[in-house]
């Protein structure tokens, strides 16, 4: 550890490059229909998630990186500040809350190519089911192939698939207004705030939590910028204007032009360049940004696969796992963790066959990979304080201001009340969506969470010194 504290590592990014790798990383088309169901509050929400969630996210997250750098992330700051064992169960959510996305993510392409052919497949169970379990398969067998098919992809689809959709639908839609076109949401004081009287409308703070989730991700960069102290909070700060005002105006766009009652969270942003390219009288470009925006999600699909599926190898090297997940093809990719990955996802997919419509069976994954990700979030936020009290002399090239308990408290603390909050939140069924038999609704959300909270905690317990003497060993 010592060794790798003293390692210089570059200063090869400015403040502004720092913030588009935090817009590139967090930022995703998929999460705008979901606040646009919210119409002019979803603006309320953003400023309140921000506040509560992203920027103490992004504080701490910093601190951690520069602390304890590594490629293991939130698995070595939780070990560090809480034991090997709730390290363990981090990286574990981290990782199994990625499971559970990909079929949300999955069915935001099936949708999107529906576009290509037939709209009205968006809405079929089936069809949803089949594109999901045949892309996710085919990236899975692609990624074997290792990082520079990976790389590849990922590059060329951020640029095509994300930023340019990004830009061009909030262009329409500022477009539309400006020419007084009609639109489905008022805009006015009384519409910015939400109807508090109604928890259940309060539900979607919990898809703007998880949208604005992954900052700890790209934490580990804040060591590569001239002044951390300085420059880190600025690039934040950009990074959290850049990302707030575009995901704010991109899902305003969705909500002038589609009626609430008709919103899909799967297909909104489809809906919504329908819309907008019909009333230009140029339809035809439909089907071309639905090619673009999916080549950009497979993209997404395509990185995120790899990424958290090496965070577990990394556990495995410490023999955390058995010997069979810590196997990796000539590529250096590992297969095993991958096949086990995309079983899961299989399973997965099936509540896509169990829930009403859907937007429903989309939302539920959602609300399920939300609270798991705060769980861990929460974990992180309670290590970072820990280890302001254990292990105040590490050097940190970036420190939470206030002092050398009172800012951490405070900005953790602030995080940790809203990851609970939102945590709790989740088990309230939107009132916007069907969400079939509740028993059923709560039942998968609390199962859910306390199978995949306590099945590393079991794994953990059989650990044996064989499995890291055998990885040790090769």
């Amino acid at each position: 550890m010592r060794k790798r504290l003293q390692h210089v590592t570059p200063k090869v990014l400015g403040v502004f490059s720092l913030a588009m790798i935090n817009v590139a990383a967090i930022e995703s088309l998929k999460n705008f229909p979901i606040m646009a169901e919210e119409g002019l509050s979803l603006v309320f929400f953003y400023l309140v998630a921000g506040i509560i969630f992203f920027i103490p996210c992004a504080l701490v997250s910093a601190e951690l990186a520069t602390g304890w750098p590594s490629r293991g992330g939130v698995y070595t700051w939780v070990k560090q500040g809480m034991g090997a064992r709730m390290g363990f169960v981090a990286i574990w959510l981290q990782w199994i809350e990625n499971v559970i996305w990909y079929p949300t993510i999955l069915s935001f392409v099936a949708a999107t190519i529906a576009y290509v052919f037939n709209p009205a497949l968006a809405s079929n169970k089936y069809y949803m089911l089949a594109v999901i379990l045949i892309v996710f398969w085919i990236s899975t067998f692609i990624n074997f192939r290792g990082m520079r098919a990976s790389g590849l992809i990922s590059t060329v689809g951020v640029i095509f698939g994300t930023i340019v959709p990004g830009v061009l639908i909030i262009a329409l839609g500022i477009v539309w207004m400006v020419m007084g076109k009609p639109a489905h949401i008022v805009f006015s004081w009384h519409a910015l705030i939400p109807d508090m009287s109604n928890i259940r409308n309060l539900v979607f703070l919990l898809g703007v939590l998880l949208a604005l989730g992954g900052m700890e991700m790209s934490a580990v960069h804040a060591n590569e910028v001239d002044n951390p102290q300085r420059d880190y909070p600025r690039a934040i700060f950009l990074a959290a204007v850049i990302i707030l005002v575009s995901s704010i105006l991109a899902s305003l766009a969705i909500a002038i032009v589609v009626p609430k009652a008709k919103i899909s969270l799967v297909a909104g942003i489809m809906q919504a360049f329908s819309v907008f390219f019909t009333a230009d009288h140029i339809p035809w470009l439909t089907p071309i940004i639905a090619i673009m925006i999916v080549i950009g999600a497979v993209a997404m699909i395509s990185t995120w696969i790899v990424g958290p599926s090496k965070g577990i190898l990394e556990t495995a090297h410490d023999g955390d796992l058995p010997p069979t997940f810590q196997k990796i093809n000539k590529h250096g990719m590992p297969v095993v963790i991958m096949l086990v990955q995309a079983l899961f996802v299989t399973g997965l997919a099936l509540a896509f066959l169990l829930m009403p419509t859907v937007s429903s069976s989309y939302w539920i994954l959602t609300d399920l990979t939300a609270q798991l990700y705060l769980i861990m979030y929460l974990l992180m936020f309670i290590a970072a304080i820990v280890l302001r009290f254990r292990q105040p002399e590490v050097k940190r090239a970036y420190r939470v201001p206030g002092g050398k308990y009172f800012g951490m408290i405070v900005v953790a603390g602030i995080g940790s009340l809203g990851a609970i909050f939102a945590l709790i939140m989740g088990f309230v069924p939107p009132g916007q969506l069907p969400v079939g038999n509740i028993w059923f609704y709560e039942g998968f959300l609390g199962l859910g969470i306390m199978i995949m909270c306590f099945v590393p905690l079991i794994i953990y317990t059989f650990r044996r010194k064989s499995w890291q003497s055998e990885n040790i060993g090769e």
